[in-house]
Protein backbone atom coordinates (compact mmCIF):
# COMPACT_ATOMS: atom_id res chain seq x y z
CA UNK A 1 0.00 0.00 0.00
CA UNK A 2 1.31 3.30 -0.88
CA UNK A 3 1.56 5.90 1.59
CA UNK A 4 0.48 9.06 0.64
CA UNK A 5 1.08 11.00 3.64
CA UNK A 6 4.72 11.67 2.62
CA UNK A 7 5.85 13.19 -0.50
CA UNK A 8 7.69 10.94 -2.86
CA UNK A 9 11.56 10.10 -2.58
CA UNK A 10 12.28 12.20 -5.92
CA UNK A 11 10.81 14.90 -4.36
CA UNK A 12 12.87 17.00 -2.18
CA UNK A 13 11.89 17.98 1.43
CA UNK A 14 10.63 21.35 2.27
CA UNK A 15 13.53 24.01 0.97
CA UNK A 16 16.71 21.67 0.41
CA UNK A 17 17.51 20.86 -3.56
CA UNK A 18 20.65 19.30 -5.12
CA UNK A 19 22.27 21.36 -7.58
CA UNK A 20 21.01 18.49 -10.18
CA UNK A 21 17.24 18.28 -8.67
CA UNK A 22 17.69 21.92 -8.89
CA UNK A 23 18.09 21.90 -12.26
CA UNK A 24 15.80 19.33 -13.53
CA UNK A 25 13.07 21.35 -11.84
CA UNK A 26 13.87 24.63 -11.86
CA UNK A 27 10.42 25.57 -12.26
CA UNK A 28 8.98 23.49 -9.19
CA UNK A 29 12.02 25.52 -7.11
CA UNK A 30 10.95 29.04 -8.22
CA UNK A 31 7.02 28.19 -7.41
CA UNK A 32 8.45 27.42 -4.07
CA UNK A 33 10.57 30.59 -3.36
CA UNK A 34 7.31 32.69 -3.82
CA UNK A 35 6.57 30.89 -0.49
CA UNK A 36 10.19 30.41 1.17
CA UNK A 37 13.82 30.85 0.57
CA UNK A 38 15.03 27.34 -1.21
CA UNK A 39 18.63 25.81 -0.76
CA UNK A 40 20.51 24.49 -3.38
CA UNK A 41 23.49 21.92 -2.20
CA UNK A 42 26.55 20.90 -4.34
CA UNK A 43 28.23 18.30 -2.77
CA UNK A 44 26.67 18.07 -0.13
CA UNK A 45 26.93 21.53 1.20
CA UNK A 46 24.79 25.10 1.19
CA UNK A 47 25.71 26.96 -2.44
CA UNK A 48 22.99 28.79 -3.55
CA UNK A 49 19.77 30.41 -1.62
CA UNK A 50 16.88 31.29 -4.04
CA UNK A 51 14.17 33.52 -2.75
CA UNK A 52 11.80 35.67 -4.52
CA UNK A 53 11.94 38.98 -5.94
CA UNK A 54 9.35 40.21 -3.26
CA UNK A 55 11.92 38.95 -1.13
CA UNK A 56 15.21 39.74 -2.46
CA UNK A 57 13.77 43.39 -2.99
CA UNK A 58 12.31 44.07 0.69
CA UNK A 59 15.82 42.59 1.96
CA UNK A 60 17.65 44.76 -0.19
CA UNK A 61 15.50 47.95 1.01
CA UNK A 62 17.84 50.86 1.97
CA UNK A 63 16.56 51.81 5.48
CA UNK A 64 17.78 55.74 5.27
CA UNK A 65 21.33 56.97 4.22
CA UNK A 66 24.73 56.89 5.63
CA UNK A 67 24.29 60.39 7.37
CA UNK A 68 21.01 59.13 9.07
CA UNK A 69 22.83 56.39 10.35
CA UNK A 70 25.60 58.02 11.97
CA UNK A 71 23.28 60.47 13.49
CA UNK A 72 21.19 57.81 14.90
CA UNK A 73 23.82 56.28 16.96
CA UNK A 74 24.02 55.43 20.25
CA UNK A 75 27.58 56.55 20.36
CA UNK A 76 26.52 59.96 19.02
CA UNK A 77 27.23 62.38 22.19
CA UNK A 78 29.20 59.52 23.95
CA UNK A 79 32.44 62.24 24.02
CA UNK A 80 34.31 59.81 23.30
CA UNK A 81 38.32 60.37 24.03
CA UNK A 82 39.80 58.84 20.44
CA UNK A 83 43.55 59.38 19.98
CA UNK A 84 45.56 59.34 16.51
CA UNK A 85 48.92 57.45 16.45
CA UNK A 86 51.57 59.49 15.11
CA UNK A 87 53.49 56.74 13.89
CA UNK A 88 55.60 57.96 10.36
CA UNK A 89 54.67 56.92 7.87
CA UNK A 90 55.72 53.63 5.67
CA UNK A 91 57.82 53.38 2.74
CA UNK A 92 55.80 53.13 -0.25
CA UNK A 93 56.96 52.16 -3.77
CA UNK A 94 54.79 53.23 -6.57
Amino acid sequence: MIDFSKPPASIPPDDNWTLAGAKARFSEVIDRAQTGPQTITRNGKPTAVIVSAEEWARKNLRKGTLAEFLLASPLRGADLDLERQRDAARDVTL
